[in-house]
């Protein structure tokens, strides 16, 4: 959706990108009850959905690289980098 609305480039197709990440060593996260729990008891951050998961599931034990400011910005214990850098 990102790049559909031109704030993401990419250099070839989605399906191509996701596929190079996954043989790349990527490990995608399936999204559960505990991680839906999670999303919908934080506090202070925002209310878009998808950064709910996104953050909920980074709070699982693994560290979130984003480039998102709000996400960035929000004070927590969440394990971040930043991808603009």
């Amino acid at each position: 959706m990102l790049h559909g609305k031109g704030r993401i480039e990419l250099r070839v197709d989605v399906e191509t990108w996701r596929a190079t990440l996954l043989r790349d060593g990527l490990v995608e996260i399936p999204v559960d009850g505990n991680i839906a729990v999670r999303a919908g008891l934080l506090t202070d951050l925002h209310r878009d959905p998808a950064d709910r998961f996104i953050v909920a599931t980074a709070l699982g034990g693994h560290d979130l690289l984003t480039s998102d400011r709000r996400i960035l910005d929000w004070q927590s214990e969440l394990v971040r980098v930043d991808a603009r850098e």
